[in-house]
């Protein structure tokens, strides 16, 4: 198990390493394995496709956010505890995550795979805050969930801060409006609509607004 996570942290530093420099779409799997001084037909075997280096990030994302520190908080406590969690993640490879995020609106195929993996990163985020993931007011809360790590995200693609105080603000703010639409139901509160939950997955114009689990 050690081994293995030895092996997938120096990939994962290894190609955001040189998306940073050179860019995600100009990569080959030969040249992240070479970088990162791995043997390319373990990579091979391991690790088939580029885009799985992406959804690597996304579950050890995943990973951090979902360990159980035992704490008792209300779900948008958690909520935001959870993502800020994953954030902490993204910014241990910023350089690369953003230049990930600027080639997105260049490589459509790549930006439904991602977005599929954060729909269902943020199903595990949504059950682990305590927020009923079943049925269709589940499904319309995992959404809602994912609208608002979207929101986070680009406040996180421009916050420089060494304390990510843009990025805790702009979720601080987006919680408020989640619990407003009602993501967090209490009783004689209206039930979050489909409208309300897709009202900001829309994507700003330079399109940059997918995650990973990715």
């Amino acid at each position: 198990m050690e081994d293995d996570d030895q092996f997938d942290t120096a990939l994962l530093a290894s190609a955001m390493s040189l998306a940073a420099t050179k860019g995600w779409r100009q990569l080959s799997m030969p040249e992240i394995a070479r970088n990162a001084g791995l043997d390319i037909g373990e990579v091979r075997t391991r690790y088939p496709f580029k885009t799985s280096v992406l959804l690597l990030l996304g579950r050890l994302a995943d990973r951090a956010a979902l360990v159980d520190d035992g704490s008792l908080s209300t779900p948008r406590e958690a909520l935001f505890d959870l993502l800020m969690r994953r954030f902490d993640v993204f910014q241990q490879y910023r350089d690369g995550v953003l230049a990930v995020l600027r080639g997105l609106p260049f490589d459509p195929v790549l930006a439904v795979v991602l977005g599929a993996a954060t729909m269902d990163s943020m199903s595990w985020i949504a059950a682990a805050a305590g927020i009923e993931t079943s049925g269709i007011q589940g499904a319309l809360r995992i959404q809602g969930v994912t609208a608002l790590w979207t929101h986070a995200l680009r406040a996180w693609e421009k916050d420089s801060s060494e304390d990510l105080g843009t990025t805790m603000a702009a979720l601080e703010h987006g919680l408020d409006r989640a619990e407003r639409m009602g993501l967090f139901p209490v009783a004689g509160q209206p039930e979050l609509s489909a409208a309300d939950a897709m009202a900001d997955t829309q994507p700003e114009s330079d399109g940059a607004d997918a995650s990973f689990t990715e």
